[in-house]
C-alpha cells in the first residue's frame, strides 16, 4: 500500500509556531485515518506526546522522513469538512491556533485527561425486549398465572410495548431482577444496552398551536420567509421596539425552517434568558430541543452535543459558544439581541458570535436574522448600506402603549436633603404599585452595599493587593470584596492608617434592598444580582419565585434589564441611569441608551399600562432623553455622525494589542516596541493610525500590569499578517520574557 501523510494541527504549540505539521500514517491506521479525526502524535526535538486533529490526508509529504502518528483518538472523524475550514477561518480572523479554535468547537467532556481516559464516557441504559412474538408471550404470561405473577406482569407489559428500560419495567411491574433474569433463561425476553443521553432539567410549555401574527408581524414573516426559501446565505436586521412580538416571528420562523428540512440555531445572551426561551419553544417545537450554555454540567453539555450531531434534534438553543453547534443541514441561525457585548469572547479565541455566524451562514446558504429593539449602529449601518436586509416592528403586540417615562434630576434631590438611591417620586410610584398589587422592578448596575469605603480623616481607601481598584462592601457576608479577582478582606472598625472614622460612600443592589426594607417594611424585596444567584442555585429559581409568589419589588443588575417577560411589572425604575455614561469607551452611549430602553421595555407587557423613572445626575444629556421617548432613530442618527468624527466604527475598524506583564516597565517597553513595529509596517499607509499605549481602566488585575496599543484601520489583510507578525515578534523576544501580547478585533472594552 502507497504510503499515507496527514498535516496536523497540534494542540499546546503558541500562536507563533501554529502550522500544520506532516506526519506520516503508519499502515495499520491508513485506510481509517481521514480529516476531522483527533491523533496523538511526538512533537518538538523532545518527541513529547502531544493531541492534534488531522486537516488532511494524502500521498505525499514536502519532507524527506517525517515522524509517525502514534494513534487514531477516534473511531470516526469528529469535525466536518465545514468545521476545520471554520478553524482555519478563525485562526486568520482571530489570530489563535487552529487548536485553539477547534477547542471552542467541542464539549470539554470529548477531551482526553492527562491518564489518556476521555473526559466523559457515553452512558448506556440496560433494556429488555421480547424474543417471542406478543401472542406467545400473553400465552406463556397466561401460563405463568397465580406462579409467578410478577414474570406475567413482565410479559404482559412487553407484550404491548415491545421493549423498555429495566428500571422503568421494573418499576411499573414491581418485578425483581431475578424474575427477569428467569424469562432470559427461557428465552422469552433479553437484555441489550441502549444509549442515553443526560439532559438538563428545565420546564416544558403546555402544548400550543403556532402563534397567530398580527398584519405588521406577518409581512416581516413573510420577508424572511422568502430569504429563508432562496436557498443562499443571507442577513436581516429585525429592529422591534420592545414587545413588538419578535419572538412570535422567530417561532414562525424556525417551524418553516424546520418543514422544510433544515436545521435552525437561536442564540440569547444571558443564560438567565434560556430557561424562559425554553419553557416557550418547548410549547411549540416539544423536545427536539437541545440546549447549550456554560451553566450545564460537563457529561450534560457532552450529551447534548452528542444528540445535535447525531440529528436528533434540528433546534438548538443556547448563548454564545452554541454558535458552534453541529446542526445537521443549518438553513437558520436567529441572533436574539443582537447588540449585547456578551456575544463577545474575553479568552482566546476571541471571537464574536454574529462574525461566526455570518461565516456559518454563508458556508451553508443558511438565513442570518439579527434581532434587537437597539440594534448595534454598526449593524444598523450596515444596513442603512443595504448590505443586509432590514425589517422593522414599530409597534408593540396588540398596539399597546410603551411606558410613559418621567426623568428625575437626582441633584435636587439631594438639595432637598433625601440622600437615598430612591427618589420621592420613585417612592411615590412604588406605593401606589403596592398599594394595586402589581410589581416593580428597579435596576441598578453595581452589586453590593457600598463601592467606597475611605477614611474621614486621612482618605485612606481599602485596595485590592493584587488588583488597582477599590474593594466593595457587601454587608450581607460583611466582606470587602474585589469584583476583578475576588480576593476579599473583613473590614475594620476603624481606619487601619490613623484609626479615624470610615465613610460608606456609593450605593450597590444590597444597599437598595436595604434601603426598599426600611421605605416598605412590610413588603417583600428581590434581589438579583451575582451573589443571590450564586446562593440561590440559578437565574430561574430567583425569576419563577418573582412570577409565581407575586414578589412587589425586584431590584437587580444587567440580569434584569433583557428579555423578561412578567406580565405583572407595571412600573421599572432606573437608579443612577448616568452610571455607564462616562467608561471611556466609544460605545458607552449606545451601551447606555440599549440598556435603559431595553429595561424601560419590561414595563406594561401585558394588559396594564407601564411606566418607568429614570433617575440621573445628568437629566439633560440627549442619550439619556432618546431613551426615555424610546427613539432609536434619533439616537442612532447622532451617534453616527460622532462616529465619523471619531473614526470609529463602522467606519474604521478598532484592533486592539494587549500587552500584559509582572514588570510595568517591561510591559512600557513592549508596546513602544511594538508600535515601532506597526508604524514601520504601515508605512504611512492612509486612513491607518495607531494609538497608545494606554493603561486598561483596571490597569493592574491579579498583579499583572496591561496596557494596550489601538490599530485604527480599514479591514484589511495585510494588516492582520502585519499583527501576526508583530505578535510573533514581541512574544519570542528574550528582552520581553515573561511580557505577554495577543490582539483582539473590536475588542469589548
Amino acid at each position: 500500500m502507497a504510503e499515507r501523510y496527514a498535516k496536523v494541527a497540534v494542540s499546546d504549540v503558541s500562536y507563533w509556531i501554529d502550522r500544520p505539521y506532516d506526519y506520516l500514517v503508519p499502515s495499520p491506521m491508513a485506510e481509517l485515518a481521514a480529516p476531522g479525526m483527533r491523533v496523538y502524535v511526538p512533537f518538538s526535538r523532545g518527541n513529547r506526546k502531544a493531541e492534534g486533529v488531522i486537516l488532511s490526508v494524502s500521498g505525499h509529504s514536502d519532507f524527506s522522513a517525517p515522524k509517525s502518528v502514534i494513534a487514531l483518538l477516534d473511531s470516526a472523524p469528529i469535525l466536518t469538512k465545514e468545521q476545520l475550514q471554520l478553524a482555519l477561518w478563525m485562526r486568520e480572523r482571530f489570530f489563535c491556533t487552529v487548536y485553539d479554535a477547534v477547542k471552542a468547537m467541542l464539549p470539554a467532556g470529548l477531551w482526553f485527561q492527562s491518564n489518556g481516559a476521555r473526559r466523559v464516557k457515553d452512558k448506556y441504559t440496560q433494556w429488555v425486549r421480547l424474543t417471542l412474538p406478543p401472542e406467545d408471550a400473553l400465552d406463556l404470561a397466561e401460563r405463568k398465572g397465580q406462579r409467578a405473577k410478577t414474570q406475567a406482569s413482565v410479559l404482559r407489559l412487553l407484550s404491548a410495548v415491545g421493549e423498555g428500560a429495566l428500571t422503568d419495567i421494573r418499576a411499573l411491574t414491581g418485578a425483581g431482577k431475578a424474575s427477569i433474569d428467569a424469562l432470559v433463561k427461557l428465552n422469552a425476553v433479553e437484555y441489550f444496552y441502549q444509549e442515553s443521553f443526560r439532559r438538563p432539567d428545565f420546564r416544558h410549555g403546555q402544548e400550543r398551536e403556532l402563534p397567530v401574527l398580527t398584519e405588521e408581524q406577518q409581512r416581516v414573516f413573510s420577508a424572511l420567509r422568502d430569504m429563508l426559501g432562496a436557498g443562499k446565505g443571507s442577513v436581516a436586521l429585525l429592529q422591534g421596539v420592545t414587545g413588538s412580538g419578535k419572538t412570535s416571528v422567530y417561532i414562525r420562523l424556525i417551524a418553516r425552517a424546520l418543514q422544510l428540512g433544515g436545521g435552525a440555531l437561536l442564540l440569547v445572551p444571558e443564560i438567565a434568558l434560556t430557561p424562559q426561551m425554553l419553557e416557550t419553544f418547548s410549547s411549540y417545537f416539544g423536545d427536539s430541543i437541545a440546549v447549550l450554555h456554560s451553566s450545564l454540567s460537563v457529561a450534560e453539555r457532552y450529551d447534548e452535543w452528542k444528540r445535535i450531531r447525531q440529528g436528533k434534534c434540528r433546534l438548538v438553543i443556547g448563548t454564545r459558544s452554541a454558535v458552534f453547534a453541529p446542526i445537521e443541514k443549518l438553513s437558520l441561525i436567529i441572533i436574539d439581541e443582537e447588540q449585547e457585548i456578551t456575544y463577545k469572547s474575553e479568552s482566546t479565541p476571541r471571537y464574536h458570535a454574529r462574525d461566526v455566524a455570518k461565516y456559518r451562514c454563508a458556508q451553508a446558504n443558511a438565513l442570518l436574522v439579527l434581532g434587537s429593539a437597539t440594534p448595534d449602529v454598526r449593524t444598523r449601518y450596515e444596513a442603512e448600506l443595504g448590505r443586509c436586509a432590514f425589517l422593522e416592528l414599530k409597534t408593540r403586540y396588540n398596539r399597546r402603549a410603551l411606558p410613559e417615562v418621567q426623568i428625575v434630576d437626582m441633584k435636587r434631590e439631594l438639595r432637598n436633603g433625601n440622600g437615598t438611591s430612591i427618589s420621592a417620586l420613585l417612592r411615590e410610584e412604588l406605593s401606589k404599585n403596592i398599594a394595586a398589587g402589581e410589581q416593580s422592578i428597579l435596576f441598578l448596575n453595581r452589586r453590593g452595599t457600598a463601592k467606597l469605603i475611605s477614611c474621614t480623616d486621612c482618605g485612606f481607601t481599602f485596595r485590592c493587593p493584587n488588583c488597582s481598584m477599590n474593594l466593595t462592601w457587601h454587608s450581607g457576608n460583611r466582606r470587602l470584596m474585589c469584583h476583578a479577582c475576588g480576593w476579599f478582606q473583613k473590614v475594620t472598625a476603624q481606619c487601619p492608617s490613623c484609626g479615624g472614622a470610615l465613610r460608606y460612600s456609593g450605593d450597590g443592589t444590597e444597599k437598595v434592598e436595604a434601603q426598599l426594607a426600611e421605605l416598605f417594611p412590610e413588603t417583600e424585596v428581590l434581589r438579583v444580582d451575582t451573589d443571590t444567584v450564586l446562593a440561590a442555585g440559578g437565574h430561574d429559581a430567583l425569576f419563577r419565585r418573582f412570577r409565581e409568589n407575586n414578589i412587589p419589588i425586584m431590584v437587580g443588575t444587567q440580569m434584569v434589564t433583557k428579555g423578561l417577560n412578567f406580565e405583572r411589572v407595571t412600573l421599572v425604575g432606573v437608579l443612577l441611569a448616568d452610571q455607564s455614561l462616562y467608561a471611556g469607551d466609544y460605545r458607552a452611549s449606545e451601551r447606555t441608551f440599549s440598556l435603559l430602553t431595553q429595561v424601560i421595555g419590561r414595563g406594561g407587557r401585558a394588559e396594564r399600562p407601564g411606566r418607568a423613572v429614570i433617575q440621573t445626575f445628568t437629566p439633560e444629556n440627549q442619550v439619556i432623553r432618546f431613551a426615555a421617548r424610546q427613539d432609536y432613530d434619533s439616537f442612532y442618527h447622532a451617534e453616527i455622525e460622532l462616529r465619523r468624527l471619531q473614526r470609529c466604527p463602522p467606519f474604521l475598524q478598532l484592533i486592539s494589542l494587549t500587552v500584559t506583564g509582572i514588570d510595568e516597565y517591561q510591559v512600557l517597553r513592549c508596546c513602544g516596541d511594538a508600535k515601532k513595529l506597526l508604524l514601520h509596517g504601515l508605512n504611512g499607509k492612509p486612513g491607518t493610525d495607531v494609538l497608545g499605549p494606554a493603561p486598561y481602566p483596571v490597569v493592574k488585575v491579579l498583579n499583572r500590569f496591561r496596557y494596550k496599543l489601538t490599530l485604527r484601520c480599514v479591514p484589511d489583510r495585510e494588516i492582520r499578517e502585519l499583527i501576526g507578525k508583530m505578535l510573533i515578534h514581541c512574544n519570542t523576544d528574550k528582552a520581553f520574557r515573561g511580557v505577554s501580547v495577543f490582539a483582539d478585533i473590536d475588542p469589548a472594552e
